[in-house]
């Protein structure tokens, strides 16, 4: 049964401000272009989910998806975490990296849109009669 079908369970849409597509109205990202959805922070119900970067990584994509939970620069994240992690002890904090790394999900990869020209027509167009 398709979702748009009368008597099918509405899910609810917005429009990527980006590239115009349609995506589910819960998501961080565009699943087509990947451009970050300012609003789905604001839409009620909506949870934001703990994962690691699959664009914004160094090493594993830790402190990236740290920083897209709390919107906050991935650079400044990263600057905390290694402060953190030398006055912490290097072995606490490779072990925490390293679970951190375990049990953090990895983002879906952001879908590039190619959009290809349509080829010119080849066929010169009629002369009109006059």
């Amino acid at each position: 049964m398709n979702a748009r079908e009368p008597g099918a369970q509405e899910d609810k849409f917005m429009m990527c401000p980006n590239c115009r597509r349609e995506i589910a109205e819960y998501s961080n990202f565009c699943y087509f272009c990947g451009s970050r959805q300012a609003r789905a922070s604001a839409v009620p119900g909506a949870q934001k989910r703990l994962m690691r970067s699959s664009t914004d990584s160094k090493i594993a994509g830790v402190c990236g998806g740290v920083a897209e939970y709390l919107d906050a620069d991935s650079t400044i994240v990263r600057l905390v975490w290694v402060i953190v992690w030398v006055f912490t002890g290097f072995v606490p904090g490779a072990i925490a990296y390293a679970i951190a790394w375990v049990l953090m999900p990895e983002a879906p990869v952001p879908v590039q849109v190619v959009v290809t020209p349509p080829p010119p027509n080849s066929t010169p167009h009629p002369a009109p009669n006059s």
